[in-house]
């Protein structure tokens, strides 16, 4: 399936959770990562997120697409990579 996973956390907390994340997807915007992922890895992923979150203050949202022949992405701009710009 395909993920889109936004997020809204503390500041003292992006680095941490952003580390998690590019474990297993795409980092594509500032808090904004995308990508091919099995639902067992996505649970995994959501678990370790979840450990370095406070629930009360902080937000994280995932959009999962099952049909990934559906999904379109237009781009205006320049695409990002924040994968390739931090290496």
């Amino acid at each position: 399936m395909f993920v889109i996973l936004t997020y809204d956390i503390e500041e003292k907390k992006i680095n941490r959770v952003r580390k998690i994340l590019k474990k297993y997807l795409t980092w594509t915007q500032n808090s904004v990562f995308e990508g091919e992922i099995t639902e067992g890895k996505l649970h995994k992923c959501l678990s370790e997120v979840s450990k370095n979150i406070d629930k009360r203050t902080d937000s994280i949202y995932i959009y999962t697409i099952k049909m990934t022949h559906n999904i379109k992405k237009d781009i205006i701009g320049v695409e990002k990579s924040f994968n390739e710009l931090f290496i």
